[in-house]
């Protein structure tokens, strides 16, 4: 199993969405998180000062796929969905899961991710 995390554009989220429902990844957390990288954010003036934001608000997606074709294939969606060719664009993270659970059926492993 592999977990596979996307961080991207705001602006991307749709796109990355339906990207992933149509190769049949149906199952993933989203959340908003904050994050800086070669992009370094933008200045901006409050109240007559100069303020850096450096933070800039991302959308992380988190997903398990079962082996390696399934890991390839997710990312391989999420990268034509997110591209701009502008920096910024975002990073994939993939990691080696050991075990998963389904709470509701105690099922293990790729059944508790397989539905």
């Amino acid at each position: 199993m592999i977990k596979i995390e996307a961080i991207v554009r705001e602006e991307k989220y749709e796109e990355v969405k339906e990207a992933l429902a149509r190769i049949h990844v149906n199952g993933m957390t989203v959340s908003q998180v904050m994050g800086c990288g070669t992009q370094h954010g933008y200045t901006e003036y409050v109240r007559g000062q100069e303020v850096e934001v450096n933070m800039l608000p991302k959308i992380k997606f988190e997903i398990v796929v079962s082996n390696e074709d399934w890991a390839n294939k997710t990312i391989d969606a999420i990268c034509q969905a997110a591209y701009t060719g502008e920096v910024g664009d975002g990073k994939i993270f993939t990691y080696k899961l050991n075990n998963a659970m389904k709470i509701r059926t105690r099922e293990t492993g790729e059944k508790a991710i397989n539905e």
